[in-house]
């Protein structure tokens, strides 16, 4: 049985199907359908919410993210963000030269990571989409492997990426 039949009801909803109830909670169909499908659907699902219009900007997602991720998964989110900006990368930004002593000694610990704020992110975030796009889908395969985070990026975030998922 495919994931995809094990979860009909739910693929009706959000497929557009007419005779199916609209959906009613995407934070548990989300979680749901992430326990079921493969890693790389949700990262898809997820990088379509990041860049939709109906949505909030990536950076502004990224830091609720942020805020609600523990310091293991913080850490992990840095260190791709950073990896993206590339060496010196940081001392670039106004307002966050000063991050670059903790953030230059390679891998970002879970520990250095507790002391950023979601705002440092928002800003580091909207850099690194600016100067490398694919940071989206980056950051997407990376909340794919941590979907219980995603809740914090609201229900319409999570509708699109699971219509995107179910249609795949």
């Amino acid at each position: 049985m495919d994931w995809r039949d094990a979860l009909s009801d739910m693929f009706q909803r959000y497929t557009g199907a007419a005779t199916a109830a609209a959906p009613q909670d995407p934070h548990t169909d989300f979680q749901q359908v992430a326990q079921a499908a493969p890693q790389q659907d949700i990262a898809t699902g997820i990088s379509q919410a990041f860049r939709s219009d109906q949505t909030p900007a990536f950076p502004q997602m990224l830091a609720s993210l942020f805020e609600r991720s523990d310091p293991q998964q913080r850490a992990g989110l840095l260190n791709r963000l950073m990896g993206s900006l590339g060496p010196g990368g940081i001392s670039a930004l106004p307002g966050l030269a000063g991050l670059s002593g903790l953030l230059s000694g390679g891998s970002i610990t879970p520990q250095q990571a507790t002391q950023i704020s979601p705002t440092q992110v928002q800003q580091i975030a909207a850099h690194a989409e600016r100067q490398n796009p694919s940071i989206v889908d980056e950051v997407s395969s990376f909340y794919a492997q941590h979907p219980q985070v995603m809740q914090a990026v609201g229900g319409l975030a999570l509708t699109i990426a699971l219509q995107h998922i179910l249609k795949r």
